[in-house]
């Protein structure tokens, strides 16, 4: 009765393990694997720039905001 579990854990082992290359080979003929900097860079915008955080725990402080220099 052992060889049932075997073989069903065996066949959910190969399922997983093949999808998990299909995924890697329709990502990359996709196109999703050349630019993973652009992919990281669009949560950003103008509200929220890259290397200023702007989110805050409940029960803590907001951080300080830094002010933008004017232009003389």
């Amino acid at each position: 009765m052992d060889w049932v579990f075997y073989s069903i854990a065996f066949f959910v082992s190969v399922l997983v393990t093949g999808s998990a290359v299909y995924a890697l080979y329709w990502s990359s003929k996709k196109g999703q694997l050349r630019d993973l900097e652009k992919g990281a860079l669009s949560i950003f915008d103008e509200n929220e720039p890259v290397g200023q955080p702007t989110d805050f725990f409940p029960g803590k402080s907001r951080p300080v905001q830094p002010v933008a220099p004017t232009k003389s």
